[in-house]
């Protein structure tokens, strides 16, 4: 298994706060998925694209994920709403958290850093 290492993912400029979120595909336990970043309170997190519920890919459009509001995450198949912060499943059908990346932001880029089941898609 590979150590803990940082990627760098995009500009911190990118991610406005409620706004549009980054992609980046990640193998999670063997299999590639897509993964999102957003910035939410001016904290940025980081979280598969997928839905607790059933899984399947969240944003309503692409890259967005927020609800009208800009409080919640929300699943655009059956409605689910994660808190942004933490992942937590906090209304609808969802039955756990969301899937949590580590990210960091220093000298004005944002990194998300591997785990022994979160690896860069070796192509």
């Amino acid at each position: 298994m590979k150590a803990d290492n940082a990627i760098p993912l995009c500009n911190s400029a990118e991610l406005q706060d409620g706004g549009l979120a980054v992609p980046f595909d990640v193998s999670y336990q063997g299999m590639t998925c897509r993964a999102f970043a957003v910035r939410f309170e001016g904290q940025i997190h980081a979280y598969l694209n997928r839905c607790s519920h059933v899984a399947m890919e969240m944003d309503y459009q692409p890259n967005r994920f927020f609800d009208t509001t800009g409080r919640w995450l929300i699943c655009s198949t059956h409605g689910a709403l994660y808190a942004p912060d933490t992942g937590a499943c906090v209304d609808g059908p969802c039955r756990h958290k969301l899937v949590k990346i580590a990210l960091s932001e220093s000298d004005g880029v944002v990194h998300w850093h591997t785990q022994y089941n979160l690896q860069p898609v070796e192509f």
